[in-house]
């Protein structure tokens, strides 16, 4: 077993893990972070999709050894959930109808959210490149697409308020 402490949604965590598990695993298993989803195992799909110090990974792709002394965010660390608010990114999924079956949701959101702090002004093409490491099995990505764009006129609209 080794030791680790990190930051997981704004909380101080520290455990004694195998040094082969998975940060999904951790997540899920031992926080009970949920909203962070297995899909493929492969990294192929992005369904885990996490921050780790502000920048998405796969989370089926790093081991929980490898966010000792980080900072992780999950889709349920992206919510005010003291003012009980959505983040922005999550608000316009809602709005612009970007998920259907809502499996890949948590990964496209924390996707978008780093494709717009690295590009807050971003072309449809733009968006359609930045998200290319996520799949959906269920839609077109039309709404998808729409979402994020959405999510950047939205923050900045309420940037220039």
């Amino acid at each position: 077993m080794t030791k680790i402490e990190l930051t997981v949604d704004g909380a101080s965590v520290s455990d004694d893990v195998e040094p082969r598990m998975l940060l999904v695993q951790y997540l899920r298993e031992k926080l009970g972070k949920t909203g962070t989803v297995i899909g493929c195992d492969t990294s192929n799909c992005g369904a885990c999709t996490v921050h780790l110090d502000g920048t998405s990974v796969k989370s089926c792709n790093v081991l929980a050894v490898q966010a000792n002394g980080r900072t992780v965010t999950t889709i349920e660390g992206l919510a005010d959930a003291a003012e009980g608010e959505l983040h922005p990114v999550q608000e316009s999924f809602r709005e612009c109808h970007g998920l259907q079956c809502g499996f890949c949701t948590p990964g496209m959101i924390m996707q978008a959210v780093d494709l717009l702090a690295e590009n807050p002004h971003p072309s449809e093409e733009e968006v359609r490149l930045g998200m290319e490491g996520n799949l959906c099995r269920c839609t077109g990505y039309h709404n998808i697409v729409k979402s994020v764009l959405h999510a950047a006129e939205q923050t900045s609209a309420g940037a220039t308020s």
